[in-house]
């Protein structure tokens, strides 16, 4: 290059980059979920339903979401899975339970990070707004991942879905 080091063209990238996002107020929000975008895409479609907070219970959905996975070799273009969760369906998704009815419980972090594994599968998490505007719930103490996206109603978009072809799954 001439005139220009390597690094200062990098430097003065991330300063821009960082102008940018000081200038539009970007903060992390998690997305709101268009659900006329959500389509069928592949022959295998399923919705888990998650209206449960138990350690225990959402760890064996977990457990059976990658047990589903593996039977189509973890290929995302093989298979979707959708977690629709609210109630308390929506603790590993929210970043601490202060201002919450689960205030006196304590989150387990690696429910989230094996959620993390999923969504690196393709795995896509919707939360219901009506549970956080129920229960007092900031929107903001949602985790704001790429793969966890805001749906109006839980349920209703658990019936849209399985309207679009998904098959519905709870752990029970």
């Amino acid at each position: 290059m001439t005139g220009i080091d390597r690094r200062d063209l990098l430097a003065g990238l991330a300063l821009a980059g960082g102008a940018v996002a000081a200038a539009t107020g970007a903060q992390a929000q998690t997305k709101v979920l268009d659900m006329k975008s959500v389509k069928k895409e592949t022959d295998v479609a399923c919705v888990y339903h998650c209206d449960f907070g138990e350690p225990g219970r959402v760890g064996q959905m977990i457990t059976n979401i990658d047990n589903h996975l593996s039977v189509y070799d973890y290929d995302p273009f093989k298979a979707k899975i959708v977690v629709v969760a609210h109630g308390q369906g929506i603790k590993p998704f929210i970043d601490n339970f202060e201002g919450t009815p689960w205030a006196k419980e304590t989150p387990d972090p690696a429910l989230f990070e094996r959620f993390k594994t999923l969504a690196k599968l393709g795995v896509e998490v919707y939360l219901c707004q009506i549970t956080f505007k129920r229960n007092k719930i900031d929107p903001a103490k949602a985790r704001t991942d790429d793969f966890i996206k805001l749906v109006p109603s839980g349920v209703a978009t658990t019936a849209e879905l399985q309207g679009k072809g998904f098959a519905y799954l709870k752990v029970g």
